[in-house]
C-alpha cells in the first residue's frame, strides 16, 4: 500500500517541478553555490517535504497548515528565480519561462487543494483505514 501523499498529484506536480528548479540551479555560476543555488533548491524541495508531511492523517486543518507552508517555499523559488534574472546568470530564456511557468500551474493547484482543506463546503475527506503492521501510513 503507497503512502498518502504519493497518491497526490500536487505531490506528484511538485517533484516535476523540482526537476526543473535543479536543472536551473546547475547553470548557476560557482560563486553561487552556497548561496542562491543552495536556497532555490532547499525551497523546492521543502514544497513536496511540506505535502507529503501533511498527509500523514492529520486533520484537515493541520494538512492545509502544511500546504501553507509549501506554498510559501514556493514563493520563495519564484523570488530566487527573479534574482537569477535579475543577475543575468541564466541566458536559456526559454528555460526560465519553463521554471516560472511551471510554478504558476503548481501555486494554482496548491492554493486549489488548500482552499479545499480550508472550506468546510469542499471538505476533501479522506477514509482512515484501520493499518496494520504491514501497512505504511
Amino acid at each position: 500500500m503507497p503512502y498518502k501523499f504519493e497518491q497526490l498529484d500536487v505531490w506528484k506536480l511538485s517533484l516535476e517541478y523540482i526537476d526543473s528548479i535543479y536543472e536551473l540551479a546547475g547553470r548557476l555560476p560557482k560563486n553561487e553555490e552556497y548561496n542562491l543555488k543552495s536556497q532555490i533548491v532547499r525551497a523546492a524541495t521543502s514544497i513536496s517535504l511540506n505535502i507529503a508531511e501533511g498527509s500523514t492523517g492529520q486533520s484537515n486543518a493541520e494538512q492545509a497548515r502544511f500546504l501553507g507552508m509549501a506554498i510559501r517555499s514556493l514563493i520563495e523559488t519564484v523570488a530566487c528565480h527573479h534574482l537569477v534574472q535579475r543577475r543575468n546568470y541564466i541566458q536559456d530564456e526559454s528555460l526560465l519561462k519553463k521554471v516560472y511557468e511551471d510554478s504558476q500551474i503548481l501555486a494554482r493547484k496548491l492554493q486549489a487543494f488548500w482552499k479545499s482543506l480550508s472550506n468546510p463546503q469542499y471538505q476533501i475527506r479522506e477514509h482512515s483505514p484501520a493499518y496494520g503492521e504491514d501497512d505504511l501510513i
